[in-house]
């Protein structure tokens, strides 16, 4: 095997049961008859939707499971440790290796690893079993998932290594064109033997050249594990910015003898972040304002197994809004997705519960319809709080896109359940949606006071982890955590729907570190943000729509995203745009008259008689719209997402919007009026995808015209079949009303629009992608497996 470390994914040729199997942690149990899956694995999201499930996970079951997996160990694990690692399963993961039982892990967003050099057999199979119980699917107000809906990662090392994530490289400073990075290490010499060896930390730029270097000596004592601190200096280095991300490739080596006993290569950001009580956020010195987005962890229709090439598609689209933060609502997100933010320069907030130890309401037959269910994390957080927290902390803190630890979601809501005596004085949020008994002090509920205690604590344990970050928590009633004491507990103070408050809270508290860590769409909020510097920025509510937090059937998910379930753009995507993008841009939209404001606008030119009103979203200094040729005035943009509007009556035909700066064309966007339907176009990201069971490629189906006109106001049903190596996983509108299994071959369009995924099987050849509709063609498209 040689001397360095093996690290493999082993996602491939699971065993499925949608049963709780008594016996199934047993070796020899036999599983011939399960259902063949591939990680990631959500079984949830494959189920019909039904109304006897819960609202508030998007009406779609639970259960309880089992995961099996045969696997051998071909190398020579003589005076090797062997880790296994799970990146998420949800939830209640219990977890047995060769019929020994390993451990339990109730988070479901919780990385978890055992070490398995005890149990397994070499050269011959191994055998892994994990049950998941997900059975109370009320235990959640978001689409949670279930199943192991993350990789499942196999390490072998020799028994002198890293520790697992226990390389931290940290930026100290930069002063005059210089770095300084000090590297923490965790080593781990499992060995009954001393160790003396050599430790070589050396950093490598993107063209391979070795930038920095440093080595010391250590002696670490037998089945010891110890910290080691070195520093680095690297001149004139590039820095890592939302405008530019750049990532060097920090490689770690413990080295005896001329020997190598373990490397491991992490991925360095070098940076500087600071909060100011007045001038707000700046990283590398350069005041920044935080344009974020919250997002949930599902997808549509492949649910919470969302394969890293399925983030990146959604992640650079929002990167082209404008967006440079993302807050991961309300849990710790894949590590991949991380990876991603790194890569592609994003700030993010990393956050690691939505309830401590008390239960908030889960809503089951409609968002904020009475009564509530109470199932959820809180009844684990007594005991695993403490270890899930820092298990995000140690897992994430070489990230240098995370700028802020997030302890909470909003722990302080009004009588959910927390209760104070000031309620008889003062109101909470949404009480008039409540019933009474919920508007009312009740001094049998726990106590708010209590919160400043649990969040004292949980502020140190992030600290022992990282203390090069702030630590913060998004408040729901800051006007009564400023009276418990709540709010002083954290770094940075962040308000969730409370602009109103940014000023007032100012003044009075001038040590206080502000930030809107959730925020609604509107352009006022933005406004308020960007004329004032002491707020750092905003977090919007969603950056995608989110499978759960439904309103009431046959509504599923919620609408509130930029990019809508499958990731397309909506129209409130480029009222922000022309908000957060310099770039110059128009867009154009219509809606009858009659029918009113932006939320019912759509982009195309098909109407009945009678008046439109056109929208338009731009960040030029005027627009011009144009009915057929005829120009129908031009209008100055005057608030940056505030629409332009004309009024025009209906003729078939083409609007145009033409943006002007200074009087120069800079841009233009158009409509047209369609004709029927007459062919199917199916668009791939990708030709050729690789054997290797885990590629993905996205392919978007609309209709054509006689034309070649994409058709925006059709909602055809259309069936996809595939031949050859790979297999349909997913089939998404983005219609939150439509509770067609996501299981079935076929979907109706919506506003034109289908997207499907697909992903490679290990096996190499062509693929045949195939798309039909009654009355239409069929089309179809190929790619190679190779």
């Amino acid at each position: 095997m040689g001397n360095t470390r093996i690290a493999r994914n082993i996602n491939l040729n699971w065993k499925f049961q949608l049963n709780d199997e008594p016996k199934a942690w047993y070796k020899g149990f036999v599983d011939k008859d399960w259902e063949d899956v591939t990680l990631p694995h959500d079984w949830s999201v494959h189920a019909p939707f039904s109304i006897e499930h819960s609202s508030g996970t998007g009406y779609l079951p639970g259960g309880t499971a089992w995961y099996r997996k045969k696997f051998p160990i071909s190398e020579d694990t003589t005076n090797k440790t062997v880790r296994l690692t799970f990146e998420g399963v949800y939830n209640h993961a219990q977890v047995w290796v060769n019929s020994y039982y390993l451990g339990k892990r109730p988070y479901g967003y919780s990385s978890f690893s055992y070490d398995i050099t005890r149990f397994i057999s070499p050269n011959q199979d191994n055998v892994i079993a994990v049950r998941v119980d997900h059975q109370h699917t009320a235990d959640s107000r978001w689409f949670t998932g279930s199943g192991i809906y993350r990789d499942v990662n196999l390490t072998i090392t020799d028994q002198l290594h890293f520790a697992e994530y226990g390389v931290f490289p940290n930026t100290v400073s930069i002063n005059e064109n210089v770095a300084n990075i000090e590297v923490d290490m965790t080593i781990n010499n499992n060995q009954s033997s001393e160790a003396d060896c050599i430790i070589i930390n050396t950093l490598i730029d993107r063209a391979g050249e070795i930038v920095g270097q440093t080595r010391s000596p250590q002696s670490i004592g037998a089945n010891e594990q110890q910290v080691i601190k070195q520093q680095l200096e690297i001149a004139t280095p590039k820095l890592w910015s939302p405008d530019n991300p750049y990532l060097y490739n920090l490689e770690s080596k413990i080295i005896i003898a001329g020997k190598e006993r373990d490397c491991t290569t992490t991925p360095v950001g070098i940076r500087t972040i600071a909060f100011d009580v007045n001038q707000g956020f700046a990283i590398n010195g350069l005041s920044t304002k935080l344009q974020g987005v919250c997002i949930h962890h599902d997808a549509g229709a492949i649910g919470a197994a969302v394969p890293k090439a399925v983030w990146k598609r959604r992640l650079i689209t929002l990167k082209e809004m404008g967006c440079n933060a993302i807050r991961m609502s309300h849990n710790p997100p894949a590590p991949s997705v991380l990876d991603l933010c790194d890569e592609l320069g994003f700030m993010v907030v990393d956050e690691a519960f939505d309830e401590w130890e008390g239960a908030k309401n889960k809503w089951s037959t409609g968002h904020n319809v009475y009564p509530p269910k109470h199932h959820g994390y809180f009844e684990d957080f007594p005991q695993w709080g403490e270890t899930d927290l820092k298990a995000m902390v140690l897992r994430d803190r070489h990230h240098p896109s995370i700028i802020l630890w997030s302890i909470g979601n909003e722990v302080d809501y009004p009588n959910d359940p927390y209760c104070h005596p000031y309620f008889k004085t003062m109101t909470g949020n949404n009480d008039n949606n409540k019933p009474a008994a919920e508007r009312e002090y009740d001094p049998n509920k726990p106590n708010a006071d209590r919160l400043v205690y649990l969040a004292k604590q949980l502020v140190s344990y992030v600290k022992e982890v990282d203390k090069t970050r702030p630590v913060t928590a998004a408040l729901a009633f800051p006007e009564l955590s400023n009276i418990t004491g709540l709010a002083d507990t954290l770094d940075v103070v962040g308000y969730n729907y409370k602009e109103h408050l940014y000023q007032q809270d100012h003044q009075a508290y001038p040590n206080r570190i502000l930030l809107g860590s959730e925020n609604s769409s509107s352009v006022q909020d933005w406004e308020i943000v960007k004329k004032n510097n002491y707020i750092s920025g905003q977090f919007v509510w969603t950056g995608i729509d989110f499978l759960g937090e439904a309103k009431g059937w046959p509504v599923r998910a919620s609408p509130v995203g930029f990019l809508d379930l499958a990731g397309f753009t909506k129209p409130s995507y480029y009222q922000r745009k022309s908000m957060w993008n310099p770039e110059p841009m128009v867009y154009l939209a219509a809606v009858p008259s009659n029918e009113g404001d932006d939320i019912n606008i759509q982009p195309h030119w098909n109407w009945s008689e009678g008046t439109v009103d056109l929208h338009c979203y731009s960040n030029c200094d005027t627009a011009e719209l144009f009915v057929n040729g005829q120009s129908q005035g031009a209008q100055a943009v005057s608030v940056l997402g505030e629409p332009l509007v004309w009024q025009v009556d209906y003729q078939v035909g083409e609007v145009k919007v033409v943006g002007y700066i200074a009087g120069q064309e800079m841009t233009s966007a158009s409509l047209i009026t369609t004709d029927d339907a007459c062919s199917i176009r199916l668009t791939s990201d990708r030709s050729e995808l690789k054997a290797d069971g885990l590629d993905i490629a996205h392919f978007e189906i609309e209709l054509l015209d006689k034309a070649n006109a994409t058709l925006r106001n059709v909602d055809t049903y259309i069936s996809i079949s595939v031949s050859g190596p790979a297999e349909l996983i997913g089939l998404e509108n983005g219609n939150i009303r439509d509770t067609r299994a996501y299981s079935e071959s076929g979907r109706n369009l919506f506003n034109g629009q289908l997207l499907g995924y697909l992903r490679s099987t290990d096996k190499k050849g062509e693929v045949i992608v195939q798309a039909e509709a009654k009355g239409i063609k069929p089309h179809q498209f190929t790619l190679k497996v190779t």
